[in-house]
């Protein structure tokens, strides 16, 4: 098993194994993030923005949205730039749980970790089963999911950019 901090350069369907570990660096929740994922979702629940209603809840304040959580997770996914080179696709959503709350000010990492990986009949790409876990800066996990991507093969990926090339 291995554990790596970003960056990461590009890995390919070869160069993951089960278990393989990586963790992001951190980012801060800003109450701009809230109101801009608000406008974007259309979605503009007192909980997440109204200061005064938000303290009557169970929490006590203003909480992040889920899907904010979750989007931010996968810029954290980017930032580690593991599939920067070799993402094919995103095939599954297979579960996303909200463990805990995210709160505005709460800095966020992203620990991503390599279930199973699975060479297609093509064998020119593979599907690899990852789990992403989004931790505050308390360490506990707020957000769990399993999401399913396919990764190309090296070879393939090399073939790829050959074809993109211009010819001169």
């Amino acid at each position: 098993m291995t554990q790596e901090r970003m960056p990461v350069d590009g890995r390919f369907f070869e160069d993951l194994a089960p278990g393989d570990t990586f963790t992001s660096s951190g980012r801060t929740i800003t109450e701009s993030d809230v109101v801009n994922f608000a406008g974007v979702s259309g979605d503009f629940n007192q909980i997440h923005l109204d200061v005064e209603a938000s303290k009557n809840t169970m929490y006590g304040q203003r909480v992040a949205y889920g899907m904010l959580g979750a989007s931010i997770a996968t810029g954290l996914l980017d930032r580690l730039g593991v599939f920067r080179t070799s993402m094919a696709a995103m095939l599954e959503i297979e579960s996303w749980k909200f463990v805990g709350p995210i709160f505005i000010g709460d800095t966020v990492h992203l620990r991503l970790t390599i279930e199973s990986t699975r060479l297609t009949s093509r064998g020119d790409r593979g599907v690899v089963r990852r789990r992403m876990e989004l931790i505050n800066q308390r360490g506990e996990v707020v957000q769990d999911g399993i999401i399913t991507v396919m990764v190309l093969c090296r070879a393939a990926a090399l073939d790829a950019e050959r074809v993109s090339e211009p010819s001169r």
